[in-house]
């Protein structure tokens, strides 16, 4: 990677997080040295792009949290792997989130110009993704799982094991793990006070608690 692309590149790495970053961090992420990119960043800055330096932990190289950003704009090109690569995994039900997805994909197609949509069609007619298709999960209970891992609530599931029996579980989701045909949760049992896994197409029914439960 020339530098001038490797400046562009880092300067979306930073536009798309305002955490700090670690100088370590960003050397393995571009295959660079410490050295270069500590002038990597003083170029960016010359270039009157506002980062701040924080030490100590969770800390690293950030923007201004007052800095504007200015509209995201994709090529057809980055635009097709997204749409494509969304679409697939709407296709094979793998993500819990699908309707955030859709509109997320939507969004990504309305920031192209007509010409680029144009050829975002051709892209997309060329590339195909095959693969298992997940096992179905209700809508109700993607929706209700969406909500509570946004959130960080937690979340009321009846769930059916493998021997046909029912169990109401209070749960707090830890993680979300998307097999091949399988999307399993992750989860503190808040009633047993122990790591439990379950999978998605088994809970019958969700709802989403108050915080304070």
């Amino acid at each position: 990677m020339k530098r001038t692309e490797r400046l562009f590149a880092l300067a979306e790495v930073l536009r798309g997080r305002r955490t700090g970053v670690t100088a370590e961090e960003l050397a393995e992420r571009f295959g660079v040295t410490m050295r270069t990119i500590y002038r990597d960043l003083d170029a960016l800055r010359d270039a009157s792009m506002p980062i701040a330096a924080d030490r100590g932990r969770g800390g690293g190289y950030a923007l201004d949290k007052s800095y504007a950003l200015p509209p995201v704009n994709f090529t057809a090109r980055e635009a097709a792997l997204l749409v494509a690569l969304g679409g697939f995994a709407v296709e094979m039900r793998l993500l819990p989130f699908e309707d955030t997805l859709k509109l997320a994909l939507d969004k990504v197609r309305a920031a192209l110009s007509s010409s680029a949509q144009r050829e975002l069609l051709g892209r997309l007619d060329e590339l195909k993704l095959v693969g298992i298709p997940a096992l179905r999960i209700d809508p109700r209970v993607r929706e209700a799982v969406e909500r509570a891992w946004f959130e960080q609530a937690p979340l009321r599931i009846v769930y059916r094991n493998a021997n046909g029996e029912a169990t109401t579980r209070d749960v707090r989701i830890e993680s979300v793990v998307m097999e091949r045909t399988q999307t399993l949760l992750n989860t503190f049992d808040l009633g047993k006070q122990d790591k439990r896994q379950f999978r998605m197409d088994r809970i019958e029914r969700a709802e989403v608690l108050p915080h304070a439960a």
